[in-house]
């Protein structure tokens, strides 16, 4: 991602979004809704029936996109277990089968026939937006291509640290490393792996040329990088350290370096890396607060994977807490940013969203992206669209 100054406080606030395990850029403005405290699943938050698909208004070309979306979701769809609760397997069969032949012009009327509507607790939706940053990289070490862009190294692996009571281990073990004692340990942090520790290892799948641009390209999870020839190679999400994420944009906040006051830096992404730039060794001790490290691999695809391992498109994918939303399911969103408003799929996850009614939308690459993206929070009513008769057997009718 180049920053630049179009970036704003929501974008810093969003960049977990895409295929990420990170909660957020550390200057939390935008505030999501909460979810209920006891809804753990939609099952749990409620089902409501909703308005038939007819009375949407769903164009052509929303429905076209959507139906694309939704015929590359369904080998998935047919062998995944919905973690919401709300479908199964077989439920989906159908609408899967006629995707396979229909054809985009009539898009619509395919939604229509092979679904409905469901409301999920009280169907109000908060939706933010993530895109795909591009930074200048090189496949090799070239004079001002000095950031290593690493794979996941063989020693990342999970274990039960060695000092810890039998009774204490439950759930997923950590990630870490064998010292050379033989002690599950920690795995490096960013200090020590910008130090080099994990150098002359042949982990390396390419060199970034900023470093500050790679560190948020970090956060966002996927990327491309712009080689010197001009083509583009695309990374994405292979694993993380298991170390931990601190938002730089908080702590500069609680020292002051943030606000509208003399000496201040603007609260927005802007401000944040115009500190670090001004202030490269204060900004570096900075960025090494953020312990975590993402690992990447290189994707020979057409648009960033997402949850689903399959590419998410522009203004077609969704990010959804799955607990909530079933993956591959299509989802009507009606905004205040009219914008997001339409028919998208749910292809991805993020960490940063969490619970009923909470989406990422996808909006590509490039200047345009990263406006929308980046000045994404609309608020408004969401719906579910599952395979016609699911809504009846969740509600007894």
């Amino acid at each position: 991602m180049r920053i630049r100054s179009s970036l704003t406080v929501a974008a810093l606030a969003l960049l977990a979004a895409c295929t990420r395990v990170i909660p957020d850029a550390g200057v939390p403005q935008i505030t999501p809704p909460a979810p209920p405290a006891l809804a753990e699943s939609a099952l749990l938050a409620g089902i409501a029936r909703g308005p038939a698909i007819a009375s949407l208004g769903l164009g052509q070309n929303d429905a076209a996109s959507a139906l694309a979306g939704f015929r590359e979701s369904c080998p998935k769809l047919l062998i995944r277990t919905d973690q919401s609760g709300l479908t199964q397997r077989d439920d989906w069969r159908p609408a899967c089968q006629a995707a396979t032949s229909w054809g985009a012009g009539d898009a619509a009327r395919f939604f229509d026939m092979h679904f409905e509507t469901a409301r999920v607790g009280e169907g109000s939706a908060f939706a933010t937006g993530y895109f795909e940053p591009e930074i200048l990289g090189s496949r090799t070490p070239l004079p001002g291509y000095a950031v290593p862009v690493y794979r996941m190294p063989p020693d990342l692996v999970r274990g039960w640290p060695t000092d810890m009571a039998e009774s204490e281990r439950e759930g997923r073990p950590p990630l870490g490393r064998t010292d050379a004692a033989g002690n599950f340990v920690p795995y490096y942090e960013r200090a020590e792996i910008e130090r080099g520790v994990l150098a002359g290892r042949g982990l390396e799948i390419a060199w970034a040329a900023d470093p500050i641009e790679f560190f948020f390209l970090q956060i966002q999870g996927s990327g491309l990088l712009r080689l010197p020839d001009g083509s583009r190679m695309r990374i994405g999400y292979a694993g993380q350290n298991g170390r931990e994420y601190v938002g730089i944009g908080s702590v500069m906040r609680e020292r002051g370096l943030l606000g509208d006051g003399p000496g201040q830096y603007a609260g927005s992404m802007q401000g944040i890396v115009q500190y670090l730039r001004d202030y490269p060794e204060a900004g570096g001790d900075l960025m090494r607060l953020n312990k975590s490290w993402i690992f990447f691999r290189e994707l020979e695809t057409d648009g960033p994977l997402g949850a689903l391992e399959i590419p998410v498109r522009r203004e077609a994918s969704v990010a959804v807490d799955p607990r909530f939303v079933p993956l591959g399911a299509p989802v009507w969103l009606d905004l205040d940013r009219d914008v997001a408003d339409g028919l998208w799929v749910a292809q991805d996850t993020g960490g940063a969203i969490k619970g009923a009614n909470r989406f990422d939308t996808f909006w590509g690459n490039g200047a345009d992206a990263r406006e929308i993206a980046g000045g994404m929070s609309g608020r408004g009513s969401a719906l579910v669209l599952l395979p016609k008769g699911t809504v009846a057997r969740l509600i007894g009718r």
